[in-house]
C-alpha cells in the first residue's frame, strides 16, 4: 500500500531548498502574496480576531516566522503544516485581496486549533474533520456571497451544508481515505464542532460580523482582567 503523504504532494516547495532573498524578489507572485498576507493581517478583521487569540494562548504569530508563500498544486489555495506550525499560502493561485482574507483566515482557524487542542492531525481523522468543519463555518468560506460565485445557493440549512462538503473536500484532498470515510468523519463530529464558535463567539458571515466579535472579544478580556 502507497504510503499517505499527508497532502504534502500539493505544497512541492515544502521539501526545496529555501531561496535566497533576492531570488525570491524575481517573481511576482512571491512579491504579491507577501503584499496581500501584510493587508489581511492588518485589517482584516477576522484575521486579527485570530492572531489576538492566539497570541492571548501563548501561540504568537510571526509573519516572517509562521506564513511561508510558496508554489502549490493547482487545486489548493494554502495549508497549515502542523509539523512546523507554519500555515503554507499557495502564491501562484491566490490573485485577489478577498481571496487572500479567506485562505489565512482558514488556516489561522486550524492554527488556533492546533495551539489550544491535542490535535492529532496526521493519525485521527475525525480531528481533522472537527477542525475543517471550524474552519469552514468560521472564515467566511460559505457566506451567501461566496457561495452564488460558485453557483451553489438555497436556502434553509444551506449554511450547514456548504460547511460540510467543504470539509468533506478538504480532508479527500490532503489525506489518503475515502469519500465514505471522510463522510463518516464528518458527520460524527458536525454537530459538536459547528457549535464551537471559538474565538468568535459567533459565525461571522460578514466583516461587520468579524468586527463586532473581534470587539466583543477584546471587551471580554477587559472584563475578565478586572475579575
Amino acid at each position: 500500500e502507497e504510503e499517505d503523504d499527508f497532502g504534502y504532494r500539493l505544497f512541492p516547495d515544502r521539501n526545496k531548498k529555501a531561496q535566497s532573498f533576492l531570488a525570491r524578489s524575481l517573481f511576482t507572485f512571491h512579491n504579491r502574496c507577501q503584499v496581500m498576507l501584510r493587508m489581511t493581517l492588518e485589517t482584516n478583521p477576522y484575521a486579527q480576531l485570530l492572531l489576538e487569540a492566539m497570541k492571548q494562548s501563548g501561540c504568537t504569530v510571526f509573519n516572517d516566522r509562521h506564513f511561508s508563500c510558496e508554489n502549490c498544486d493547482g487545486c489548493v489555495s494554502g495549508g497549515f503544516d502542523a509539523a512546523t506550525s507554519q500555515i503554507v499560502l499557495c502564491q501562484n493561485n491566490i490573485r485577489q485581496q478577498s481571496h487572500m482574507n479567506r485562505v489565512v483566515t482558514h488556516e489561522l482557524i486550524h492554527a488556533f486549533d492546533h495551539c489550544r487542542a491535542h490535535v492529532d492531525w496526521f493519525k485521527n481523522v475525525k480531528h481533522l474533520a472537527c477542525s475543517e468543519i471550524r474552519a469552514a463555518n468560521l472564515s467566511g468560506d460559505c457566506m451567501l456571497m461566496n457561495e452564488i460565485a460558485r453557483f451553489k445557493f438555497g436556502l434553509k440549512g444551506h449554511h450547514q451544508t456548504c460547511v460540510r462538503d467543504r470539509a468533506i473536500r478538504s480532508i479527500l484532498a490532503v489525506r489518503n481515505v475515502s469519500k465514505e470515510t471522510a463522510e463518516k468523519a464528518v458527520d460524527e463530529v458536525f454537530d459538536a464542532c459547528f457549535n464551537d464558535l471559538e474565538p468568535f463567539g459567533r459565525i461571522p458571515h460578514s466583516k461587520a460580523d468579524a468586527r463586532r466579535a473581534y470587539r466583543d472579544f477584546q471587551n471580554r478580556d477587559r472584563y475578565n482582567a478586572n475579575l
